[in-house]
């Protein structure tokens, strides 16, 4: 429901559908949908939150997501909709510095749904991602006992290179779907970063630690204890250029710019998404 209201699929002052009509569409219990529905009132987005009548979306809804006063989310629930609002542009600029990229391929579902369903329709999209390489030992995921197993390695590069395939599948899609100029492009770094980046429209950077936990999980039919970040969780902090506000924003934004094309054009190297 955030990602409709912040793609305009939901206007400001529109009723939302009915708590029933939530439940049933979404396939949850009623609960579930009163406390979404608390949620998105407590984050200014929806206004008339109660059990007599459908909720309406906020009057100023777009300062309640992109203002100063936005407040920082886990990045499964603060990517998804300012990816799918940055995809309303002609021109769509998406460059992101992460260590997998499964939180970015998520958050592209909302707007390539929206793509398929014609309500948005840019006209060039450029895609660049920052990885680690395959030839570094990883930082993290790393075991506890600093054994020399690579099985955690091994884990992780398969996972990556799946991630990369898939989001770069389904937006070279779009080129024949719907005529749309793609271009998507990988490059390796030679660390761990440390924290993950992404830039949007040359316009808005969210920034988030990768916060290392200890953890066991199984792997190879054997349990295994590691040090590793849930980087769906870490907390995006949002920093958008805005022509009459904060001065620390803009100069973030572009600094951030001027540091990825940095990696970009100096010390990454070509990345093949293959084993």
């Amino acid at each position: 429901m955030r990602s409709r209201i912040s793609s305009g699929e939901l206007r400001p002052g529109q009723r939302m559908p009915t708590q029933a009509q939530l439940a049933d569409e979404f396939g949850v219990e009623r609960g579930a949908v009163r406390q979404a529905l608390r949620i998105l009132q407590s984050e200014h987005l929806l206004s008339n939150v109660s059990k007599g009548s459908p909720a309406t979306v906020a009057p100023n809804v777009g300062k309640a997501l992109t203002g100063p006063e936005a407040q920082p989310q886990p990045t499964m629930v603060a990517l998804a909709p300012r990816i799918t609002a940055a995809f309303s542009v002609p021109h769509v600029e998406i460059d992101a510095l992460c260590l997998t990229a499964v939180s970015l391929t998520l958050a592209m579902g909302e707007p390539l749904r929206l793509i398929h369903e014609g309500r948005l329709k840019p006209a060039r999209v450029d895609v660049r991602v920052l990885l680690p390489s395959s030839d570094i030992d990883l930082a993290f995921p790393a075991p506890v006992d600093d054994t020399a197993d690579d099985r955690l390695q091994r884990r992780w590069l398969a996972h990556r290179n799946a991630q990369g395939q898939v989001l770069k599948h389904n937006l070279l899609a779009l080129r024949a779907t719907h005529g749309i100029d793609v271009h998507v492009t990988f490059r390796a770094l030679p660390f761990t970063p440390p924290v993950k980046l992404y830039l949007l429209n040359e316009s808005e950077a969210l920034f988030a630690y990768y916060t290392l936990t200890r953890r066991g999980e199984e792997i190879d039919h054997e349990y295994l204890e590691m040090y590793d970040a849930e980087g769906t969780q870490s907390m995006l902090f949002p920093f958008e250029q805005r022509d009459r506000d904060s001065l620390r924003d803009t100069t973030f934004v572009e600094q951030s710019h001027l540091w990825f094309n940095a990696l970009w054009e100096t010390i990454s190297s070509e990345l093949v998404l293959t084993g």
